[in-house]
């Protein structure tokens, strides 16, 4: 990483200059400690009663023309303070005048008095003192507040670019497109602007013009920021990264100033990669109600990104590489051609990205035999690439606590069940009237999910608390899902009822361990009815929910009576699949007892297990799915 040269001689002429607005500043502040004037026969008296403390000081001024005495001496109890109070020391002056000078300095050395004599030192008046303090008061307004946050950065560098440049050469923290794995159509959409970089008469010979932007569109942890380092790595060009918080400041202009800053730095070292991490924090929609809600701090810079990206200025050699997982939410004039001109669409791994993802991370990490990253990679659909990285990490971790050798199949397991439903709290304590009701609870969802035909895999059962759940039911895919059916909704919705559904049968009464079921429920019922048009009453239709920070310059999503029916076809929905899991909860009771003992005998239970205690086999689900290599 390269250091930017430093300017030395400002800084230290700002704190000159700060020293000496402070020394002024205290100079005029300071006040004077009050002294008691005391005449020539006060003095004496002082003298004669011991009261005088040596020695006494002899004070020449040549400024006023003047000599006087001053000292301490112990001066009478405060009647105010009360009887508690004390003698105290107290400074005085004496004023000598010229007939009585010597007079009295013989008095005190005739009684041995020490007198030291000292010549006041000549100071700067008091219209020079205000001068000073006022100009340099001013000069560092001017410096703070006066000065625009111009193309030199302001105070302190306050508009200096904070991009961080690799050189892209430096073999230890390179990273190329072997670092990359999972994403193999995102790899050679890019692949020509490494081509670019590294041959730009190539492209210049057939007159055809780079992208000069590429936004990489995906959820988080999918790899877009190591695919632009990887871009960097393979074109071995500077690297300049960024995130879209840096150019935010309270001072307006300061945002804009960064922007300059960095495009000045990126043309000076082109070709090369500017790298831009949640541009969406500045480059928002600038319509709608966004400019109620502050916008114009973001505004500025936000022009001056456009402006610098595809203006007048030629921007030759400079690509601009940003990365977001709120497309949605990006102002329309950063996407045009001539901007961000291709979009990379990076999205969660397939089932033979995630067994690559999977080979890359582990190849530092040492497996046991029985380890099979096939299965790994089969039981989680829905992992990014930064998940994955994360379980083979916990699974190395568990190893070492239980002091394996290698990292078995059991511990990658359980590194994946902790990730996606909590870690086991076999410590949490609750009575034996809790396990029962937990065991019946998770009874009744696991039936249903062996009984209906469009669920997930029954995956695991277990009642010992998990995350904040006193128990858990656990499904899982064992390939990728592209997409998920009306059916699939309605026996998960009936899923859901199981546990309340059991534990109303066992215990005669309800509890609050349905909360999260109830609120999940609610919420899938009212997708399937606002968003995937999965209801009979209003069939082929989609209601935006009133919830976005646009929605007050937006007309109503649906009127008032629609709002009314949506709630009513929602509630429909939720009771027809609580009535249909009650039916065949009813139907099978005996294997409902029978699952819920033998939970409360051994706490968790695999679900290949438990379709042979109970006899019955999941089918296939009927979905669309993504066929294994």
């Amino acid at each position: 990483m390269e250091k930017p040269t430093k300017n030395t001689a400002r800084p230290w002429l700002l704190v000159a200059l700060a020293a000496l607005v402070a020394l002024s500043f205290y100079q005029l502040s300071e006040t004077k400690e009050q002294r008691l004037e005391l005449t020539a026969a006060e003095f004496r008296k002082a003298v004669a009663g011991g009261a005088v403390k040596e020695p006494i000081s002899r004070i020449i001024d040549h400024d006023e023309g003047v000599t006087y005495l001053e000292g301490e001496l112990t001066a009478a109890p405060d009647p105010s303070e009360g009887e508690d109070a004390k003698p105290h020391l107290k400074k005085f002056k004496v004023n000598l005048v010229p007939g009585e000078n010597e007079k009295l300095m013989n008095e005190l050395l005739d009684r041995g008095i020490k007198v030291k004599v000292k010549t006041q030192a000549k100071a700067l008046s008091p219209l020079a003192m205000n001068i000073l303090f006022f100009a340099g008061t001013m000069f560092l307004l001017y410096w703070f507040i006066g000065r625009r946050m111009t193309g030199e950065g302001g105070p302190f560098g306050m508009g200096k670019s904070r991009a961080k440049m690799l050189t892209g050469k430096e073999e230890k923290r390179r990273v190329t497109f072997s670092d990359v794995a999972g994403i193999d159509e995102a790899k050679e959409e890019v692949q020509e602007i490494v081509e670019f970089l590294k041959e730009p008469s190539a492209f210049q010979k057939l007159g055809g013009r780079i992208p000069k932007g590429v936004l990489l569109v995906g959820p988080p942890g999918t790899g877009k920021t190591l695919l632009a380092r990887a871009i960097a790595g393979e074109a071995q060009v500077p690297f300049f990264a960024i995130s879209g918080s840096d150019f935010e400041e309270m001072f307006v202009g300061v945002g804009a100033s960064r922007m300059r800053d960095m495009f000045a730095e990126a043309k000076k070292r082109s070709p090369c990669i500017i790298f831009i991490d949640e541009i969406d924090s500045i480059g928002m929609k600038r319509s709608g109600a966004g400019a109620l809600t502050g916008a114009h701090s973001y505004e500025q810079t936000l022009n001056t990104m456009l402006v610098e990206m595809d203006g007048f200025d030629a921007n030759e050699g400079v690509i601009v590489i940003a990365a977001t997982n709120r497309p949605d939410t990006l102002d329309a004039a950063l996407l045009r051609p001539g901007r961000f001109d291709r979009q990379v669409v990076i999205d969660l791994p397939t089932l033979k990205g995630r067994e690559e993802i999977l080979a890359l991370h582990g190849r530092k990490i040492k497996f046991a035999d029985d380890a099979d990253i096939k299965r790994v990679a089969r039981g989680t659909p829905g992992f990014s690439g930064a998940d994955l990285a994360n379980l083979l990490n916990e699974a190395a971790l568990m190893s070492v606590r239980k002091k394996l050798d290698a990292v078995d199949m059991a511990t990658l397991d359980e590194a994946r069940d902790k990730i996606l439903w909590g870690r086991e709290r076999k410590s949490a304590g609750y009575s034996k009237r809790d396990r029962e009701i937990t065991a019946w609870h998770e009874s009744g969802h696991a039936i249903l999910q062996l009984l209906l035909k469009n669920t997930d895999p029954l995956h695991k059962v277990t009642i010992i608390p998990r995350g904040r759940a006193l128990g858990a039911t656990m499904s899982l895919p064992e390939r990728d899902i592209l997409n998920r059916s009306k059916a699939h909704f309605l026996d998960e919705l009936s899923v859901l009822c199981g546990g309340r559904i059991a534990e109303k049968l066992f215990t005669g009464d309800i509890s609050t361990g349905a909360a999260q079921d109830i609120a999940q429920a609610t919420d899938t019922a009212r997708k399937m009815v606002c968003s995937y048009g999965m209801s009979e009453r209003f069939g082929f239709q989609a209601f935006r929910e009133q919830n976005s920070f646009s929605a007050a310059e937006l007309p109503p999503a649906f009127s008032e009576e629609t709002s009314r029916e949506i709630d009513a076809e929602v509630s429909k929905l939720v009771s027809e699949a609580y009535k249909r899991a009650e039916k065949l909860i009813m139907h099978n009771r005996d294997k409902l007892e029978t699952l819920a003992k033998a939970l409360l005998d051994k706490e968790t239970m695999d679900g290949r297990d438990v379709e042979e205690l109970l006899g019955i086999h999941h089918e296939e689900p009927r979905e669309s799915t993504e066929e294994e290599p």
